[in-house]
């Protein structure tokens, strides 16, 4: 009985490791193709907000004065991949996620803790510098940008079935 037991154990264990390997593995694999193919993607993120952020705008009837530049942070990197993955994989476009989470559970389950939390999704350009540019010419996405509160950033692009990219870009504060 004590050596069934044993066996028993061992075969569970092994088993949950092989869970959090494949775990590990799709995650990684998601993170991978969460760029949709553009060389250089994080650094022509970081180049283009903070092109953007350094000259004052009008966002709709909002003047935003410029903006500090922003750091890329891999924990919104990861609520921005989460996201961008969950609506391409459910089939659905909006801030609020298929579990009914914001953009800020998404950025704690990531493991950042925020004091102030964004997010702006585009559907559809082929490129960061589209996505940027569509952002800056929507009032809301482009206040998001432009706010001077926020100091890190993470982006994720993915496509979905037809091939049309979905960017999610996070922003946060720290605590």
């Amino acid at each position: 009985m004590t050596l069934v037991l044993r066996h028993a154990k061992e075969r569970l264990l092994r088993l949950a490791l092989l869970g959090i390997v494949a775990t590990a593995y799709a995650t990684a694999t998601a993170a991978a193709h969460a760029d949709c193919g553009l060389a250089d993607f994080r650094r022509d993120a970081l180049r283009l907000a903070n092109e953007a952020r350094a000259t004052a705008r009008q966002c709709g009837s909002q003047a935003m004065p410029a903006a500090g530049a922003l750091v890329w942070n891999d924990a919104l990197a990861r609520a921005a991949i989460a996201h961008a993955q969950d609506m391409v994989t459910r089939d659905y476009f909006e801030h609020v996620g298929s579990d009914g989470r914001n953009v800020g559970d998404r950025m704690t389950a990531a493991g950042y803790r925020w004091r102030a939390a964004g997010e702006n999704l585009a559907l559809g350009p082929a490129s960061i510098a589209g996505a940027v540019q569509g952002w800056l010419a929507s009032p809301g996405h482009c206040a998001a940008l432009m706010d001077a509160r926020f100091r890190d950033l993470g982006l994720a692009c993915v496509r979905n079935a037809g091939g049309r990219p979905i960017w999610t870009m996070t922003l946060g504060t720290p605590r």
